[in-house]
């Protein structure tokens, strides 16, 4: 398994990904999209999550091509984003069909930045022209780390972002992650220069300083992030991706899967106060999908690829005025 042309999440052949950010807000959201409806489910693992229409991507429910996945800044408020994304979508006359009208299906997630030292004095929320915006701009190539909506995301320690990868199998099929990391847990090592996820980096895309080779990792829970704001305001929210043909419960099953790779890359994850939430899509024809004897090497790729995606997302983070907490590349330099 080698990385993609861009390792990014749309090396997966179809898909586009579109930011939006206000850096004095210090928030933005990340629209992936497409230009066929795809199938898709989702997986939630986290405490503490906050999602809109995700109840549809269960495997016995009856919508499963959706248009669009939105994944969001702003807590509650980013949820509106999705209202811009829909608006965007209707005005390309794409939907759901329903007789003659035509529903656009964009279920999203959020995560916790409303206290990362941005100006969040709003009278009217910004999300829905944020969400409109990620979703006009969305193409193949996009912007990592202080982007969309990892743009105020903050881990324990180290200042979090938007990152991504992607890996193709040996029989082509590629598969990609697309991470917003705000976590509870730390990214790094103690001491903020090994990351986690660093046994399973490639090409050195997160600095290439290998594994820390102390033992006894774990304990140390040593956290910046709770005592900047509080323990509750966290979560990594995460979209995989591949162009093989799944059904909507394979899809599921490669959500569960691929949450291993926030495992493997946060410590600790999937805490009570953390929201932490994968949605996993397909964009090739759900007709031609049959037992897949490759869909565990499928979970597997996406696993690696979103620990990677995460570790990438701080290690391409930048500085911003009135920031928390520091940068990785700031005390790596």
């Amino acid at each position: 398994m080698t990385p993609g042309p861009r390792n990014l999440i749309t090396d997966v052949p179809g898909l586009r990904v579109g930011n939006a950010e206000d850096h004095n807000l210090k928030s933005g959201c990340t629209v992936v999209t497409a230009d066929q409806p795809f199938i898709a489910s989702v997986h939630v693992m986290g405490g503490a999550p906050g999602t809109r229409e995700t109840d549809l991507l269960a495997p016995d429910k009856s919508v499963s091509e959706i248009d669009a996945l939105l994944l969001s800044g702003g807590s509650a408020f980013g949820l509106d984003a999705a209202s811009g994304v829909v608006d965007g979508l209707r005005a390309a006359g794409r939907g759901y069909p329903v007789g003659s009208a035509r529903v656009p299906i964009v279920p999203a997630a959020i995560l916790f930045d409303l206290l990362n030292g941005g100006d969040k004095g709003w009278e009217q929320t910004p999300y829905p022209t944020l969400g409109r915006d990620a979703f006009e701009t969305a193409s193949a190539d996009f912007a990592i780390g202080t982007a969309g909506a990892g743009t105020g995301a903050l881990t324990a320690m180290l200042k979090g972002g938007l990152g991504s990868a992607s890996l193709v199998l040996p029989d082509g099929t590629s598969v990609g992650a697309l991470a917003a990391v705000n976590p509870l847990g730390a990214v790094t090592t103690p001491g903020d220069r090994h990351f986690y996820a660093a046994p399973f980096e490639i090409d050195d895309e997160f600095g290439g300083l290998g594994p820390d080779p102390n033992s006894g990792l774990g304990r140390n829970l040593t956290s910046r992030k709770s005592k900047a704001m509080f323990e509750r305001g966290n979560t990594t929210i995460a979209v995989v991706a591949t162009d093989a043909p799944l059904t909507k419960p394979q899809c599921h099953r490669m959500a569960v899967a691929a949450h291993d790779g926030i495992a493997r890359a946060c410590i600790p994850a999937h805490s009570p106060g953390d929201g932490d939430l994968v949605f996993a899509l397909s964009t090739g024809d759900p007709a031609q999908a049959d037992a897949a004897e490759n869909t565990p090497l499928i979970g597997h790729a996406a696993a690696l690829c979103l620990s990677r995606a995460i570790a990438r997302a701080v290690y391409e983070a930048t500085r911003a005025p009135d920031d928390l907490l520091p940068c990785w590349k700031d005390l790596n330099a």
